[in-house]
């Protein structure tokens, strides 16, 4: 029997119109889809009628499917003849897991072949009008997780020095830690901010603020996740009018 082949897959950050047609195409080529939990299942309608759909979900601070059975999963399917399109929200090389399936694939010996997706952490701020850099205000832009897996922080103070866009990821849980490091290591509080979250979907809720304030913003608002923060000055240039503004005190 001839293997089959996975094509990781990325659905972009929730509009189902920011899906590639390359992962549009590929995905109506798949027998089986492993589809994780943030994406859009609207993007299904490319699948094949007969196509075998596998939910996959994982969703921070709940309940998730474990790596190691998603990695025999998709082994066993290829191993079987079967084209496998593991589907996953965002950018699978952008805190996707991609890096790690690819290695245990390709540990396998199968067949893998990427294709790119649209990352939450720049659609997001571009559904505001905030690009994440800016020859005035940003030269640089810096992803990074505000969750990691082993649980030790980040090192913010490096991060604030560098004086780049901060876009981050998962960074909801630890926010009150996030703004705490980022003030200590010499960020000024009058820093703009946004949070957004569900960005590009219908119910996308966002609010605009500052560091100081960011933490307080964000309660008050009810904002959770998934969510994408952005802390720079480019976020300054978040369209008012499609913004929740929250009135808070200068910090």
């Amino acid at each position: 029997m001839q293997a089959g082949k996975v094509y990781l897959i990325g659905a972009g950050p929730g509009d189902p119109e920011l899906m590639t047609l390359k992962a549009v195409r590929k995905l109506n080529a798949a027998d089986v889809v492993l589809i994780d939990d943030l994406v859009n299942r609207a993007v299904l309608s490319h699948a094949r009628a007969d196509a075998r759909i596998i939910e996959v979900g994982k969703r921070g601070g709940c309940q998730s499917t474990p790596q190691a059975f998603i990695h025999r999963q998709m082994i066993a399917e290829a191993r079987a003849g079967r084209v496998v399109a593991r589907l996953k929200g965002g950018d699978p090389f952008m805190f996707g897991r991609g890096g790690e399936e690819v290695e245990a694939l390709r540990a396998a010996g199968i067949a893998v072949e990427i294709i790119s997706g649209v990352t939450s952490g720049m659609a997001a701020p571009a559904a505001l009008g905030i690009p994440v850099t800016h020859r005035d205000w940003a030269p640089g832009v810096t992803f990074v997780t505000g969750h990691t897996r082993d649980g030790n922080s980040v090192n913010w103070a490096a991060l604030a020095a560098a004086r780049t866009t901060l876009v981050i990821y998962m960074g909801i849980k630890n926010l009150p830690e996030i703004v705490a490091q980022l003030l200590e290591a010499g960020l000024p509080a009058t820093t703009p901010a946004a949070v957004i979250e569900n960005g590009t979907l219908a119910e996308q809720r966002q609010i605009k603020s500052n560091l100081g304030n960011l933490q307080a913003a964000t309660q008050q608002a009810g904002i959770g996740s998934p969510a994408i923060m952005v802390i720079g000055e480019v976020a300054s240039l978040a369209h008012i009018e499609t913004c929740t503004r929250i009135a808070v005190k200068a910090a």
